[in-house]
């Protein structure tokens, strides 16, 4: 199987169907008590449905325009990094958002992969009802299969609205997951490589 027909196995989804979220939002507006006719809210439908075709756009990427004609040989073994990468993204469990830094690193195997490219897999999977715990692997899982990488390691700091506005209401707290594999998760001196490069002058996201 080609390398990018594995890795796009690795996304399934669906696409985004803008009249059935029009109708879906004038039943909630009706259902919080308003007036879906009325002139601050007569529009919201439509830009709900509009907001969430951008927000979830990631359904819809075709992995092989993404990263087809962009996947070099080089010979070059050493740790490749792309840090603070901001994404946002929604969370499956109260479509709300979360958003925050991804770090991305890989020992190349005889390929590599263009720089812009890395962030465009982050958005991937970001932009797509996600848990961070899942979009944190499968964001590795993708580059270690599009160009079998010796190791992947990725790591992913999220701040998430359901737990700052409403729960536990907790404003600063940060959600940090990672997935490391290859050599990064057996060897340690590859990994902690990896975590000092990230360390450095890295802020948190801030709202």
């Amino acid at each position: 199987m080609h390398d990018i027909e594995a890795a796009a196995e690795l996304l399934g989804g669906v696409g985004v169907a803008k009249p059935e979220i029009r109708d879906a939002i004038r039943t909630l507006l009706d259902a919080f008590g308003e007036d879906a006719c009325r002139e601050g809210l007569e529009k919201t439908p439509d830009r709900v449905a509009r907001m969430y075709d951008e927000l979830l756009a990631g359904y819809r990427v075709d992995p092989y325009a993404l990263i087809n004609e962009a996947i070099f040989d080089v010979d070059y073994q050493d740790m490749v990094i792309v840090r603070d990468i901001e994404f946002y993204s929604m969370c499956e469990h109260h479509l709300l958002p979360f958003l925050g830094r991804a770090h991305v690193a890989y020992i190349p195997n005889g390929k590599v992969i263009g720089l812009s490219k890395i962030p465009r897999i982050v958005d991937l999977f970001a932009r797509r009802l996600q848990v961070q715990e899942r979009m944190t692997r499968q964001i590795a899982d993708f580059v270690e299969v599009a160009i079998h990488a010796e190791g992947v390691a990725v790591v992913v700091e999220g701040l998430h609205l359901c737990s700052k506005i409403r729960g536990v209401k907790k404003a600063n707290a940060r959600m940090v997951t990672s997935t490391m594999l290859g050599c990064f998760r057996e060897n340690e001196t590859t990994r902690k490589e990896f975590l000092d490069h990230i360390a450095r002058d890295t802020e948190s996201v801030s709202i």
